[in-house]
């Protein structure tokens, strides 16, 4: 079952590892690992809600978003996006960026340094909000709680998020621009552009989430629909097996879900420019990544039951929000991207661990994780 479900992606991480040696030696090696475990990690929650939701679909639409869905997310988000950020943010042709990746290394890096200040700020109030929006909410499962209980109430303020995302961004560029003066005023000019690149970041996460949920509301509605038919069908006495979330209402859902993959892409590309600027390895580490998510999708839904470990999704957002964080540093200071790459690797271990304790408590004492009982696991602290 695992090696006929997870049988490509072994496959194509194999050859990915041994292209990243010979492109780069172990450095990239290392890198390309790091890349593909938090790609991993980051869309793991995604994972779970592409199960959840394609369990209900028909076998078309399931095979549907399982063929034409990879192409979109593998090869569009992670292998065409990261390369069209570069070109944009460097004021060049995608080709003339892949070009000058591969034949003229030192020029590519000069042009991706220079406009790597745009591209960290949009990344990282793209990931902030992503966070921040995640940890304001309430949620009946706490990882965290010392953390969590406070943020959730203030989290009932309205747009809360998005004053805190902008003024982080107003602080992260006047600081580049008072740095910037400090020395000589070489990058004065380039504070606006952070400010607009931010502000950039800000609006595509709102535009994203709005259409995930303009495509939930429409999901919702589809199916009232259909269960209305599926009842006057069970009265009538027909078989209505045939009849749930088919046509238009399995259509909503392959766009709902082809959004979401599109917005847990946007977090794992823009977190991928905290590691390395390296297209190609880039593109392989997330490629290797976005196998193994869909991999796991397929996993869930022929086991017909989601993940255990609950802690993994606030494992994968600290993470996220620790990302935005090192971008938004990287504006003005560089920061190793193997340290980079294992922060989130510690955060996704750590509650990878209390999701562990947590299952091994609730097994010996029956007692629920926010319950209060002998059994609640002191999670993460």
């Amino acid at each position: 079952m695992l090696l006929k479900t997870f049988g490509w992606s072994f496959a194509i991480t194999a050859l990915g590892l041994v292209a990243a040696v010979i492109y780069g030696g172990w450095e990239a090696f290392g890198v390309v690992a790091i890349l593909s475990v938090l790609e991993i990690s980051l869309s793991f929650d995604n994972a779970v809600v592409n199960a959840g939701i394609l369990k209900k679909m028909n076998a078309f639409w399931q095979k549907i978003f399982l063929t034409v869905g990879v192409l979109i997310a593998v090869f569009g988000m992670r292998l065409v996006f990261p390369v069209v950020i570069v070109a944009i943010t460097a004021k060049i042709g995608p080709i003339e960026a892949v070009d000058l990746s591969f034949n003229q290394p030192d020029r590519y890096q000069q042009l991706v340094t220079d406009a790597h200040p745009a591209i960290a700020a949009f990344g990282g109030m793209f990931l902030l909000m992503i966070f921040l929006d995640f940890i304001f909410e309430d949620r009946d499962i706490q990882w965290l709680r010392w953390i969590e209980r406070p943020l959730a109430k203030l989290g009932k303020v309205d747009m809360l998020s998005v004053c805190i995302a902008l003024i982080v961004l107003l602080v992260s560029a006047m600081t580049f621009a008072t740095q910037a003066h400090q020395h000589g005023g070489a990058h004065a000019d380039k504070a606006e552009t952070v400010l607009l690149a931010g502000i950039a970041g800000l609006i595509t996460y709102l535009i994203v989430g709005g259409l995930s949920g303009f495509f939930e509301n429409k999901l919702e509605e589809e199916e009232e629909r259909d269960h209305e038919v599926e009842e006057e069908a069970r009265k009538s006495g027909k078989k209505v097996s045939a009849i749930v979330l088919s046509g238009k209402a399995a259509f909503f859902m392959f766009l709902y879900l082809e959004v979401l993959d599109a917005s847990f892409s946007f977090d794992g590309v823009i977190g991928a420019f905290a590691i390395t600027n390296n297209i190609v390895l880039m593109a392989l580490g997330l490629g290797i990544g976005a196998m193994y998510v869909r991999s796991l999708t397929v996993y869930l839904v022929r086991q017909g039951t989601l993940d255990d470990y609950v802690y993994l999704e606030h494992g994968a957002h600290y993470a996220i929000g620790a990302l935005s964080v090192i971008l938004l540093v990287t504006i003005q200071y560089q920061i190793n991207e193997i340290i980079t790459g294992l922060v989130g690797v510690v955060l996704i271990g750590w509650s990878f661990w209390s999701s562990v304790r947590r299952n091994k408590a609730l097994e010996a004492g029956g007692g629920d994780d926010n319950s209060g009982s002998k059994a609640e696991v002191p999670s993460g602290v």
